[in-house]
């Protein structure tokens, strides 16, 4: 299907270029930043300047300024130029010859530079010399079947390689150490520095003019046989599917992700993407189109044009617009590499977001979740759609420029209840999906406000679900709401505002309180009215999942108190309380029990709770003991260290220990960290004694 992805737009007219020459031709163009160069079949050079221009109706336009044009002297069209702005050189094919001039001024290099015998050449756009200051040239020889590479520097040209080749090359393209060649009879892939060659397809070039293109680092694109553009790799592979251009194409250039071919009467363009043909432009008398830098620059013998591409995002509105979803969702993916990282998630996630609205008024429900998931949709734009299913605080307002053109549910459905019914099938879905995910932060009451309105609108299974999980409904929306619909489970609201005392629900009450933090209301239901002692202790289990030992040693103190409340003791709630201590000795905290069980209950009763208890008292305790003897441990090796790094101690028979007074009369000494030193055997008595508790000067007493 058609696109309007380029305009044609003049560059530079016959009047500006020849005045009232009229036999003079266009024979060659080159462009390299603003400086445009012409060749042309008199043998001149013309230097134009090209400034890109808007006009008040957002228009591009073209203000060409003549710079200068040089005649070269050898009476011979100028076939080719290329740009080496690194080198400020214009390389120039006139009579076989290349030869180097200023950029500039347009004169030719004082030593006299040249190639001679040469058909045709290409500069190398991915080189393998790293000068910066040269340029790479694979060329065309007259010398049959014979190809040369060539460094050319500011003022000189050195030959680096020679090839013979099985055929007599007519094109040439070279990327890194790879030539892609036209021969006679077929396209050949060739590696200068190895001498590999491979074979691509036969194409027969005396019948057709053959097109060999670089679109990309080791890719080239060729004119095949019936009227194909094929793309080949350096390994001699299609990683993609050919376009269907003319038979008759002159030229193609690439401007991503387009292909852009030339023939007699049009310019056409595809699509690298699906290979469609996307628009085609008349254009008559049309024989040489180039790309540079991204710029596709045409002429005919007498003009220049440059075809301009319109910016990706009006391309991708007029898609959108004509409702071309995944066309659009391919062109700005393709477009991906051309576009900086930040500026593309943007452009991608709204134009995500625009199909997607675009598929949900077409009813294709998978299709537009797929896209609003993807383009991380603020789901209230989705809501609103939706009449009054926002919260009545919410302070959303839609994206400007707008996502879509509803206004709401019933202008996009016309009223049809059927498709408001499936419309709001989605949104609970869509909704339920998204409202535990980081798409809904920020808004998780609008949302989770919203899906209990619908629920509550269908009577849906999920609400009580929904009311008893965590969840982020605004009451003061959510209650009305409830009670418009009359739905059964408007008690779930009821029991959160303490309305209902008398209701057999007892479940869903003791969950409820569970949820509010309120365990001795919910175990006091579980007890004394539902009487499932297991369900309690479960209770206790399940609520301290994933919490310290003290929530939930509060948890069963709490369970206990419940079945030892003396205004309603019975012998079933004793026995409950004997088997809980029993089998859960290690949860209880044994002095708390102890005192809170009557003193007429026997040691035997208690039995399994006692030694579970004593047990669990040692064990804390020996492991305390543990903990301990490792803390002083580590602290002795960590003051050895330290003691380590104070360097030497000096000890001599003059010193006396400041235990006993006597001087020492063996190099064996204690050190205390305050640097105090002592006999061994004094220490060691010191330690024992832990009646005196002598202190010094330093509180510590750790060696």
């Amino acid at each position: 299907m058609s696109v309007k992805a380029f305009e044609l737009v003049p560059a530079v007219e016959r009047a500006l270029l020849m005045g009232d020459k009229a036999r003079i031709n266009i024979e060659c163009i080159e462009c390299c930043g603003k400086n445009l160069y012409v060749g042309t079949n008199d043998c001149f050079i013309y230097h134009f300047l090209l400034e890109e221009k808007t006009t008040s109706k957002e228009k591009l336009t073209f203000s060409v300024q003549k710079q200068q044009h040089k005649y070269l002297g050898l009476k011979k069209p100028v076939s080719e130029l290329k740009a080496a702005s690194a080198l400020n050189r214009l390389i120039v094919l006139c009579d076989n010859t290349i030869m180097l001039v200023n950029m500039l001024n347009l004169d030719p290099v004082q030593s006299g530079a040249k190639i001679k015998g040469v058909v045709t050449f290409t500069v190398n756009e991915n080189p393998v010399n790293g000068d910066p200051f040269s340029v790479e040239l694979g060329v065309i020889s007259v010398k049959r079947r014979t190809i040369q590479i060539y460094m050319v520097y500011e003022d000189r040209v050195q030959i680096v390689k020679e090839l013979a080749t099985p055929e007599q090359p007519s094109a040439v393209c070279l990327d890194g150490y790879f030539l892609c060649l036209a021969l006679t009879t077929q396209y050949i892939i060739v590696n200068y520095s190895t001498g590999a060659s491979q074979d691509l397809f036969p194409f027969d070039t005396e019948e057709k003019k053959p097109i060999v293109k670089r679109i990309g680092r080791e890719e080239f694109l060729l004119a095949g046989p019936g009227g194909l553009g094929m793309f080949a790799t350096a390994a001699g592979i299609s990683q993609r599917a050919p376009v269907h251009w003319s038979e008759n194409v002159i030229g193609a250039a690439i401007c991503f992700p387009y292909v852009v071919a030339l023939d007699e009467g049009f310019v056409t363009v595809h699509s690298m993407l699906d290979q469609q043909l996307k628009q085609t432009l008349p254009f008559r008398d049309g024989h040489i189109m180039q790309d540079f830098e991204g710029k596709v620059i045409l002429a005919t013998m007498k003009e220049v044009y440059v075809l301009v591409p319109l910016p990706l995002e009006r391309q991708l509105l007029d898609l959108l617009a004509s409702q071309r979803v995944e066309e659009a969702i391919v062109l700005v993916e393709g477009a991906q590499r051309n576009i900086p990282k930040e500026k593309f998630l943007v452009m991608y996630r709204r134009i995500l977001q625009q199909a997607g609205f675009i598929q949900f008024g077409q009813l294709q429900f998978l299709e537009a979740k797929d896209s609003f998931s993807k383009g991380q949709l603020d789901a209230r734009e989705l809501i609103s759609l939706y009449p009054l299913l926002l919260p009545s605080t919410s302070t959303f307002t839609r994206s400007h420029p707008p996502l879509h053109e509803f206004a709401d549910l019933n202008h996009l459905t016309q009223g049809d209840q059927e498709k408001i019914t499936k419309c709001k099938r989605f949104l609970i879905n869509y909704l339920k999906e998204i409202r535990s995910t980081e798409v809904a932060n920020g808004y998780k009451e609008d949302v989770d406000t919203a899906l209990l309105k619908l629920y509550a609108e269908a009577d849906h299974e999920s609400l009580l679900d929904l009311l008893v999980s965590e969840n982020f409904c605004l009451l003061v929306d959510s209650a009305p709401w409830l009670e418009k619909h009359k739905n059964l489970f408007i008690v779930c609201s009821d029991i959160l505002t303490g309305k209902i005392k008398d209701t057999n629900l007892n479940l869903e009450c003791a969950i409820l309180y569970g949820k509010l933090e309120e365990h001795d209301k919910a175990l006091h239901i579980l007890v004394h009215q539902l009487k499932d002692f297991q369900a309690a202790e479960d209770y206790c289990l399940w609520n301290s999942e994933g919490r310290d030992l003290s929530y939930r040693q509060r948890l069963f103190h709490m369970l206990l108190a419940v079945y030892m409340d003396p205004a309603v003791a019975n012998d079933t709630l004793v026995m409950a309380a004997v088997d809980l201590l029993n089998t859960n000795a290690e949860v209880f905290d044994a002095v708390r029990v102890l005192r809170l069980v009557p003193g007429n209950w026997s040691i035997q009763l208690l039995c399994p709770f006692l030694r579970g208890a004593m047990r669990e008292n040692m064990h804390s305790k020996r492991m305390s003991q543990v903990a301990l003897g490792l803390a002083k441990s580590e602290n002795a090796i960590y003051k050895h260290e330290k003691l380590k790094y104070k360097g030497l101690i000096n000890l001599s028979e003059k010193k006396g220990c400041q235990l006993c007074h006597n001087t020492f009369s063996e190099p064996e000494c204690v050190c205390y960290p305050n640097g105090i030193l002592v006999h061994i055997h004094c220490a060691a008595k010191r330690n024992r004694d832990s009646a005196s508790k002598q202190h010094f000067t330093n509180p510590s007493n750790h060696t």
